[in-house]
C-alpha cells in the first residue's frame, strides 16, 4: 500500500531558514512548499494541498499570527507551527489564542520540527 507525502508549506521571510526546512522535510519524507511571505502564500491557492503550515510570526508585510487568522475561516482544519526567534509572553499568547498546535522558538532542533509536524499530521 503506498501513502501519499503529507505537504508542509513553510511560510518565512528568511530564505536560508526556507531552505533549511525543505532540507529537513524531504529528509524526513514530507513535501515541502516554500513561500517568502503570507501575502504570496494566499495569493497562491496552495492552502488546499497543504497538511501543515510552517509559518515564522515576525514576517514583513502580514503577519503569521494574521495570516492564522485569515486561514481559520477558509482552512479551520489545517494544523499550524509557529516558529520565531523573537519570543516573548505576549507573542507566544497570540499564537495561541490565534490557534497553532506548538510554537518552535528559532533556533530550534530538528526533530522539535519533526515531533510536532508528526502529532499535527499523523501518517
Amino acid at each position: 500500500m503506498h501513502t501519499q507525502k503529507k505537504v508542509v508549506a513553510v511560510v518565512d521571510d528568511d530564505q536560508s531558514m526556507l531552505n533549511a526546512a525543505e532540507n529537513l522535510l524531504d529528509a524526513h519524507g514530507f513535501t515541502t512548499m516554500k513561500f517568502p511571505s503570507a501575502e504570496e502564500f494566499l495569493g497562491s491557492g496552495e492552502a488546499t494541498r497543504a497538511d501543515c503550515l510552517l509559518v515564522d510570526i515576525h514576517l514583513g508585510g502580514v503577519s503569521g499570527i494574521e495570516l492564522r487568522r485569515q486561514l481559520k475561516v477558509s482552512h479551520p482544519e489545517l494544523p499550524v507551527i509557529f516558529m520565531t526567534a523573537l519570543d516573548d509572553e505576549a507573542v507566544r499568547c497570540q499564537a495561541l489564542e490565534a490557534g497553532c498546535v506548538t510554537f518552535l522558538h528559532k533556533p530550534f532542533p530538528a526533530h522539535q520540527l519533526i515531533e510536532a509536524i508528526k502529532r499535527a499530521v499523523p501518517h
